[in-house]
């Protein structure tokens, strides 16, 4: 795989390829002949025109076949914009391109200098030379906005061009949502745009495997997109629902049911973001969230070792005491779940339990821990932890004097729970 820096070249294998760019982005194509213009709007692929000969667009991901492209195509230009307007890319993570070929096999990255206050990247350019194509690596901070952009390239745009983010109170959805949340004396929601850019990904994701599915056809789960987003939660829940053609319908469908309906009214969420996309069927996705905050996570923490101190309690065993070398052991390892996408009590690279606490700094001598992932609250996974025999072992081991808890979410189950206990 090459590694390129803007200005670099690199020829493409044959065939077709896959150029990803994850992250609070909106990613989009502009495919231009030799004199660097459209043949027409058509050429313009983006969120509300996904596809053109040749070139798809799903999620993050822009799929490019340079033998399908439409005739006297000979350049297909690759652009970042944000997903909320006005903001400036500057205050966005560093986007990075991944070039994968047919097999998977990756081909090359680019990752450009930190645009600042501009809103649109032109990424990368893949052009014809001869019968073959090469990629070559821009990234030019472009100040007009997507809008601008396309008007440059050709394309016919009337007015300041369509909202990066389909608008999520199209239909009004989020009046609907919060008249029932009032009703049922919750508070109301506001919408985040990085929960709406999540979300739209998803849908786009369940509309190119024709199925509603918590892990795109990417291999890409809606909760590790949310954290792709930059949105980082306490709480998460999700709606992935298919067939409802109106938000007012797909608000009335989640309302019907228990589960859907406990979600849409959880007095615990503060934000959403909602999208569909479209294939013969319409998928869509709605997401909720209470962003992590400091105060918010110690409060999980304390929450989960209330609880356990109470079913200790009924057991006639003394409460057990916060720890915090216990407490940054667990927590790593949750964040490390998250981070290498596993799930164990053994580490990718070994380690153990007692290793974790012993390099957290902890002298206790009997050390167990406890796991847990996709509870949605201390209370739902002690709950779990309790109807499992080993793990209501620990939580009711006479031995054990301090516990550390920790928490993370994202990854493919949304949370990541964990208890360490010491004697």
């Amino acid at each position: 795989m090459s590694e390129l820096v803007p200005g670099g070249n690199l020829a493409l294998p044959g065939g077709a390829l896959k150029l990803r760019v994850a992250g609070p982005f909106d990613v989009s194509a502009l495919v231009t002949d030799g004199g660097g213009k459209v043949g027409g709007d058509g050429d313009f692929v983006f969120y509300n025109q996904p596809d053109a000969p040749g070139i798809r667009l799903r999620g993050d991901t822009l799929a490019v076949d340079p033998a399908r492209l439409r005739p006297g195509a000979l350049r297909v230009t690759v652009a970042v914009s944000t997903a909320e307007p006005g903001t400036p890319l500057g205050r966005l993570p560093a986007p990075r391109l991944d070039v994968t070929d047919s097999g998977g096999r990756p081909v090359a990255r680019f990752a450009p200098p930190r645009p600042g206050r501009e809103s649109v990247l032109l990424l990368a350019e893949l052009y014809a030379r001869g019968p073959a194509w090469k990629l070559r690596a821009v990234g030019q901070g472009y100040a007009d906005g997507l809008a601008g952009l396309a008007r440059d390239f050709g394309v016919n745009v009337a007015d300041d061009g369509p909202p990066p983010t389909p608008a999520p109170d199209s239909g009004g959805f989020l009046g609907l949502v919060n008249a029932a949340r009032a009703q049922a004396g919750s508070p109301a929601v506001s919408v985040d745009p990085r929960l709406a850019s999540a979300a739209r990904a998803h849908a786009f994701a369940m509309a190119a495997a024709g199925r509603l599915t918590a892990e795109g056809p990417d291999g890409v789960s809606v909760h590790q997109r949310t954290a792709a987003a930059g949105y980082a939660y306490v709480t998460v829940g999700e709606h992935l629902v298919s067939g409802p053609r109106t938000p007012d319908e797909f608000v009335a469908y989640c309302l019907r049911t228990g589960q859907s309906r406990g979600t849409l009214l959880d007095p615990a969420f503060v934000h959403v973001g909602l999208a569909h996309a479209d294939a013969g069927d319409r998928y869509w996705t709605a997401l909720w969230a209470a962003p992590l905050t400091p105060g918010a996570a110690a409060r999980t923490a304390a929450e989960v070792v209330a609880l356990t101190n109470a079913e200790r309690a009924r057991a006639g065993l003394r409460p057990l005491a916060a720890d915090p070398q216990l407490t940054r052991a667990a927590q790593a390892h949750c964040a490390d779940m998250v981070a290498r996408d596993f799930y164990a009590h053994t580490s990718p690279d070994g380690s153990q339990p007692w290793d974790r606490a012993a390099a957290a700094g902890s002298r206790r001598r009997t050390i167990g821990e406890n796991i847990a992932c996709g509870q949605r609250s201390p209370a739902e996974v002690v709950e779990g932890w309790m109807n499992s025999p080993g793990h209501r072992a620990n939580i009711l081991k006479p031995d054990f004097t301090h516990i550390g808890v920790g928490y993370a979410g994202g990854g493919r189950a949304g949370t990541y729970w964990a208890q360490l206990f010491g004697g």
